[in-house]
């Protein structure tokens, strides 16, 4: 299990609203990670320089803080099948919602965005079921 990290957990969140807000007050842009991460993907827009600029912020960050000496723990309780199955799924979810967690939960809600309010809420309803349906009705068949 692992342990309560409150001031850690304020920290990350902090640097990821601050990241969103310098993207949107610099490039006019939404930190939607997943129109950031097809747009380094061939064929390349012309935007594809922040993009790929952002990501590489997102993984050396991380990877700095471990090198700092902080431990970063971390656990994957479940299959390699239920993630690519995961992946997969929100994947579609992504598709159908025109926009992900990040994109609708962090910049779409700090614009009042109706609908990203309304995907924000749908996105966590589902959340939570999952969760109860993995924990308590199929247990540790996943």
């Amino acid at each position: 299990m692992t342990e309560f990290t409150p001031l850690m957990s304020f920290a990350g969140g902090l640097l990821i609203g601050l990241s969103a807000l310098l993207l949107m007050l610099t490039w006019g842009r939404v930190a939607g990670m997943t129109s950031i991460i097809g747009g380094i993907l061939p064929p390349l827009g012309a935007d594809w320089s922040w993009k790929a600029a952002f990501l590489a912020g997102a993984i050396l960050a991380p990877l700095a803080l471990s090198l700092s000496g902080y431990e970063i723990e971390y656990s994957v309780p479940v299959s390699t099948a239920a993630l690519v199955v995961g992946g997969l799924i929100a994947g579609i979810g992504v598709t159908f919602g025109s926009g992900c967690t990040s994109g609708h939960g962090i910049c779409g809600i700090a614009r009042l965005s109706r609908r990203s309010i309304v995907a924000t809420v749908t996105f966590m309803a589902f959340a939570i079921v999952t969760v109860f349906f993995t924990r308590h009705v199929f247990g540790g068949m996943l």
